[in-house]
């Protein structure tokens, strides 16, 4: 039996999540890992939308401050194929598919809007005391029309697992509950953690 690739002996896992989706029916599995000074979030969304089924695989890459340097995201929403690939350079210019985006110049974080997972990135990032806030700026990946826009957010630690999340200047507003790796486990009325497992070792 041959020996195990390397990048696989080296990949930690932290933590697995499985969501249900309410606004967009279905459910949602994610893994947090780290490869290196890297981190990962993996994950697949099975859900439906306007009847069709949809589904959407993928790929966070990010540096040791959690700010995003890489992305994926595959799948299809009924017969229509996905498939972007991000890259973002130190001086934060993101590039889709090899083409420079301005109007994203100065995003952290990718948000991607059919899913609960991305949350956890700027909530990692920042490390906000209980009562501090933060306002950051965020490529947002819109659904159903799957095209990046820059988001402002502001997030507020109102105590140990609980955050308030802002978008758009306030025009949206909700209250996180999040676990201790950081991942969303209910945002209200639109996903709610069924199971999670965090890595003891």
């Amino acid at each position: 039996m041959s020996a195990a690739p390397a990048a696989a002996v080296q990949k930690s896992i932290h933590e697995c999540i499985l969501w249900r989706g309410t606004f967009l029916p279905g459910h949602e599995a994610c893994r947090l890992f780290s490869q290196g000074s890297q981190r990962h979030l993996e994950g697949v969304a099975l859900f439906s939308h306007e009847e069709l089924p949809c589904r959407l695989d993928y790929h966070i890459a990010c540096d040791e401050h959690w700010r995003t340097t890489s992305a994926e995201v595959n799948g299809w929403v009924g017969n229509t194929n996905v498939d972007m690939h991000l890259a973002v350079t130190p001086e934060q210019h993101w590039l889709l598919d090899g083409i420079e985006q301005p109007t994203l110049s100065g995003c952290s974080d990718l948000d991607l809007n059919f899913s609960p997972s991305t949350n956890l990135l700027p909530i990692r990032r920042l490390q906000l005391g209980i009562g501090e806030a933060a306002e950051v700026k965020a490529a947002w990946l819109r659904f159903p029309s799957l095209r990046l826009e820059p988001l402002e957010q502001k997030y507020t630690r109102l105590g140990e697992l609980t955050y308030r999340y802002e978008s758009a200047g306030g025009k949206f507003t909700t209250q996180l509950k999040v676990d201790s790796a950081g991942f969303v486990i209910v945002y209200p009325e639109i996903w709610k953690s069924e199971a999670t497992y965090a890595n003891q070792g």
